[in-house]
C-alpha cells in the first residue's frame, strides 16, 4: 500500500483528520488488524476501525450463524443462518468502506500457530475462554504484535491490553505544571521521556511524550489488587488509602475470573441457572475475591446473581460502548497519541462504571 494518504482519502476522513492529524490517519490506514470471533462485539469493533479507515482486516471465526446470533449482531440476517459466521458479516463489513482490504478465515483460532499472528500489527480477541486469550496473548508478544482481549456478557464486559512498550504524546494547553523535568516516573508502568513547549496564538502548548509498560493477560492476572493499586500510583500506598481503594474496588473483577475458572474446569461451558451450577460458580467467585485480597463484604449475593443471569448474552448498548471503546483506544494507538489503557478495563452497564486497573507487577527494569 502507498504510505503517503491520497487527496480522495483527506476529503473521505477529512473530520477524523482534524482531531488527529495526518500523520496519525497514514498510520491508521496501513494498520493490519486481526479481529477474532465475530459476534455482536467484534460487530462494533470492526464497523468502528473500518470506518476509521484501517489498511486491512482479517476476520477468524469457525462458527456457523444460528438464530441467537441475530439478536443484537448487526451484519445478519436470517438468510445467513447455516454459514460461516465471518463470511455471513464480510459482505456488509466491506459495504462500510470498500478502500479496506478484509479478508476471512474460517479456521478454529485455536489452531494457530505462533507464525500466523507475526504479519498483523494488532490482535483483538473477543469472547474466548482464557486458555485461549493467553495462549493467543503470548504468540503476539512473540512477533511484538500488540493485543487486545474483550468480552461481553449482558450488561457486562472488559477490555484487556497488551501495547508491550507503547510510547505516546499528549498536549496541553497552558499548563500550570510543566513537565519539562524529563524522564520522570508517574507511576510503575509510566514515564515521561520528553517534552517541549511552543507559543502557538498567544498559548503555550506543552507536548509530552510518555512510555507505557504492559504485561502479558496471564501475568495481570497473578497481580493481587493492593499490588496493582501500588503500580498505578508512584510507589506503595499507605494501609488506610489503600484499605479504602480495596473496598472500592468492583466485584466484577472477581466474577470475571471465577467464570474463566468455571470454563477451565468445565470444558469451555458457561455456567447455567442450575443449582449445581450456580453453587460451583458462588465457590469460585468468592476464592477468587479472597485470592485478590478484597474485603469479604464487597462480593455481595445479589452482584453474583445478576452476573449469572447476564452470562452468554448479547446486549446491544454494552457492546456498543465496549466496542466503541476498544476501537477508539486502537485508533490513539496507531496514531500514538493519548493515554491508552492500561491494562484492564472493567464495564458494568447497570451502574455506568468502567474503571480501569493497572495489573502489573513490581518493574524490573525502568
Amino acid at each position: 500500500m502507498n504510505q503517503t494518504i491520497t487527496a480522495d482519502e483527506i476529503a473521505l476522513y477529512d473530520r477524523q483528520i482534524r482531531l488527529w492529524g495526518v500523520l496519525a490517519q497514514e498510520k491508521i490506514r496501513t494498520a493490519k488488524i486481526l479481529l477474532i470471533s465475530i459476534k455482536a462485539l467484534a460487530n462494533e469493533i470492526a464497523k468502528n476501525l473500518v470506518l476509521a479507515g484501517i489498511g486491512s482486516l482479517t476476520i477468524v471465526d469457525d462458527e456457523i450463524v444460528s438464530e441467537e446470533d441475530l439478536g443484537a449482531q448487526f451484519f445478519l440476517t436470517a438468510s445467513d443462518i447455516g454459514k460461516n459466521r465471518a463470511q455471513a458479516a464480510a459482505p456488509q463489513i466491506q459495504k462500510l468502506n470498500p478502500r479496506v482490504t478484509l479478508s476471512v478465515d474460517t479456521e478454529n483460532i485455536r489452531t494457530k500457530v505462533s507464525e500466523y499472528f507475526k504479519p498483523f500489527d494488532i490482535v483483538i480477541a473477543t469472547d474466548l475462554d482464557l486458555a485461549t486469550l493467553c495462549k493467543i496473548n503470548k504468540y503476539a508478544r512473540n512477533g511484538n504484535t500488540l493485543f487486545y482481549a474483550t468480552g461481553s456478557h449482558g450488561f457486562y464486559g472488559y477490555i484487556f491490553a497488551d501495547l508491550i512498550k507503547h510510547e505516546y504524546v499528549i498536549e496541553r494547553n497552558n499548563p500550570a505544571d510543566s513537565c519539562q523535568a524529563r524522564f520522570k516516573q508517574e507511576s510503575t508502568t509510566r514515564s515521561i521521556i520528553n517534552s517541549t513547549n511552543k507559543s502557538e496564538n498567544g498559548k503555550v502548548i506543552e507536548t509530552v511524550q510518555k512510555r507505557e509498560l504492559y504485561c502479558e493477560l496471564a501475568t495481570a492476572l497473578g497481580v493481587s489488587l493492593p499490588d496493582a493499586l501500588d503500580a498505578a500510583a508512584t510507589g506503595p500506598l499507605s494501609r488506610p488509602l489503600r484499605n479504602r481503594k480495596l473496598r472500592k474496588v468492583t466485584p466484577l473483577y472477581s466474577c470475571l475470573r471465577a467464570l474463566w475458572e468455571f470454563q477451565a474446569q468445565l470444558g469451555g461451558a458457561l455456567p447455567s441457572q442450575s443449582k449445581t451450577d450456580m453453587a460451583t460458580f458462588i465457590s469460585l467467585a468468592r476464592a477468587e475475591h479472597e485470592k485478590l485480597q478484597l474485603p469479604t463484604e464487597t462480593l455481595k449475593a445479589e452482584f453474583v446473581n445478576l452476573f449469572l443471569q447476564n452470562v452468554g448474552s448479547e446486549l446491544a448498548p454494552a457492546t456498543a460502548f465496549l466496542g466503541g471503546q476498544l476501537a477508539q483506544d486502537v485508533i490513539n494507538v496507531l496514531g500514538a497519541r493519548q493515554q491508552p489503557i492500561q491494562n484492564m478495563m472493567l464495564f458494568d452497564g447497570l451502574e455506568t462504571e468502567g474503571p480501569v486497573y493497572t495489573l502489573h507487577p513490581p518493574l524490573t527494569e525502568n
